[in-house]
């Protein structure tokens, strides 16, 4: 069991490096933002006091550390994923590891962020309050497509 958890924060890891290297890959060739965690700092900053939906969070009480703590949670979730994968999948994947069970587990996490993380924010339930709705929740499939493609990639790292 702790071999499983430990390659699973790895592969958490890997996956969570990959998503950040897909943004910078935006950014560079196409003019998107960087990736901007203070307000997820800021929500989880305020989670600790058990205040989860804000009606915009630019609005609540600012963080000092808050972009430090939102690239912070960024990670532990991503790890805390990669844990809960390779729980599911156990040993056997690590052995022949496959990119349909990695990607089928990455388009299903982007539920927390559709469900909670979004909405949480004030930004309604998958991104239906922002300008695009469409098109952030296309950018966040292909952001997981790339989790994915990190948890697939770092397997073979630590076969």
């Amino acid at each position: 069991m702790s071999e499983l958890i430990w390659r699973g924060a790895l592969i958490g890891v890997g996956a969570t490096v990959m998503m950040d290297l897909w943004a910078v890959l935006l950014h560079v060739a196409f003019g998107q933002p960087k990736p901007n965690w203070a307000p997820g700092g800021r929500w989880f900053r305020h989670l600790a006091d058990g205040k989860v939906f804000h009606e915009a969070i630019a609005d609540a009480e600012p963080y000092r550390h808050e972009n430090v703590l939102g690239w912070t949670g960024h990670y532990v979730v991503g790890i805390l994923y990669g844990i809960v994968f390779a729980l599911i999948v156990g040993m056997d994947w690590f052995a022949a590891p496959s990119f349909l069970p990695a990607w089928i587990f990455g388009i299903v996490t982007i539920a927390a962020g559709w469900f909670l993380m979004q909405p949480g924010m004030g930004l309604g339930w998958a991104a239906s309050k922002t300008a695009e709705p469409n098109k952030v929740r296309l950018m966040g499939l292909l952001a997981h497509t790339a989790f994915a493609l990190g948890l697939y990639g770092t397997a073979f790292l630590v076969r």
